[in-house]
């Protein structure tokens, strides 16, 4: 039995190890939750997807996103507001639900403001960094900025000028209600909807006209019923994903760089490709019966001039007064240099 002795202590010693190792405490890991309106598996949802693959790699494990596709966690003002109270960290929004973060975002979508990608590019770089301060004075971090296309009126009758719409019952976002009432003041038949009742309201008739990109019309299906879509590029349609400051500062601190990094290069690496698919989707949609309207020049000028009648009530009630002086300006100054809009 003595002999047996110095075994048995081995043993025990070796038990004693894996029990202790057992208790070894886990690397703590920080869950992001994240809503979006993009619907599961469109472009955008599988760049979140990529950026999440890279956090976790980047963290080795430590931060994990979750991702909620589709509005399952209901309109932008809805994860807005969830965000703001904890339910969920972050949140990737298009312009109108970052208007309800910082208004001064719409400055990006003034209507007939812009012309190509380019200018927009071109602007967006300049007036980010205010945008982000101001941001992050409201508690939130910009994680990326992106765009979904350019915003064209998709109505169930055809339209070439803006009195056309008048005449039709149109989607306008639930929850703005100053949009809204510029909308009715300049005549337009505007019903507030949440976004994701886009689609019923056109099965039911409450709404004919929704102001959207081709790309989104063609992944929620609503050019099926709201089949003529006018050329016009009323306003391009920008987006950001952030995510809340108080979640933000409890990620890793030696790696908030590495990973503010990769949800930057996610952001650009979309735009390009996005851009190309809402062209793609208009050839798409054609084959299945959309209408496109064709707006001639003059026709076009109309809608410029009807537009920029509305800019006083837009700068300073919608738009920060001097954002709107600022981004006016910067569109003067691209197209002093490159000779576009003579």
């Amino acid at each position: 039995m003595r002999r047996s002795e110095p075994w048995s202590k081995l043993l025990l010693a070796a038990a004693s190890l894996l029990l202790l190792g057992g208790l070894t405490p886990a690397v703590p890991q920080t869950v992001v939750k994240m809503g979006t309106l993009a619907p599961d598996g469109s472009p955008w949802h599988q760049t979140l997807q990529i950026m999440g693959e890279k956090w976790r790699k980047i963290s080795n494990g430590q931060v994990k996103l979750l991702i909620y596709p589709g509005g399952v966690l209901g309109d932008e003002p809805d994860m807005v507001n969830k965000m703001r109270i904890g339910q969920i960290q972050a949140v990737a929004l298009s312009g109108a639900g970052m208007s309800t973060i910082e208004p001064g975002v719409m400055a990006l979508q003034i209507p007939m403001m812009f012309d190509s990608y380019e200018e927009l590019d071109y602007v967006r770089d300049r007036v980010a960094p205010k945008l982000e301060t101001m941001i992050a004075a409201r508690g939130y971090l910009v994680l990326n900025w992106g765009d979904a296309g350019w915003v064209h009126f998709f109505t169930t009758k055809p339209v070439t000028r803006l009195d056309d719409i008048r005449g039709l019952k149109m989607f306008t976002w639930a929850g703005d209600n100053d949009s809204l009432e510029l909308w009715k003041a300049n005549g337009f038949r505007a019903v507030p909807l949440a976004a994701t009742d886009i689609l019923t309201g056109l099965q039911t008739g409450l709404i004919e006209a929704v102001p959207t990109t081709p790309l989104y019309a063609l992944l929620n299906q609503s050019f099926g019923i709201a089949h003529n879509m006018n050329d016009v590029k009323w306003a391009p349609l920008v987006g950001a994903t952030v995510i809340s400051k108080k979640t933000w500062d409890t990620l890793p601190e030696a790696e908030r760089t590495d990973l503010l990094n990769a949800s930057r290069e996610a952001g650009i690496s979309l735009r390009g490709n996005i851009r190309k698919m809402g062209d793609d989707a208009v050839a798409t949609m054609q084959k299945r019966k959309l209408n496109v309207i064709h707006v001639d020049a003059a026709t076009t000028a109309e809608w410029r001039k009807e537009a920029e009648g509305v800019y006083p009530k837009l700068r300073g009630r919608e738009v920060p007064a001097d954002l709107f002086d600022e981004v006016r300006r910067l569109c003067d100054e691209y197209r002093a240099k490159t000779g576009d809009r003579k």
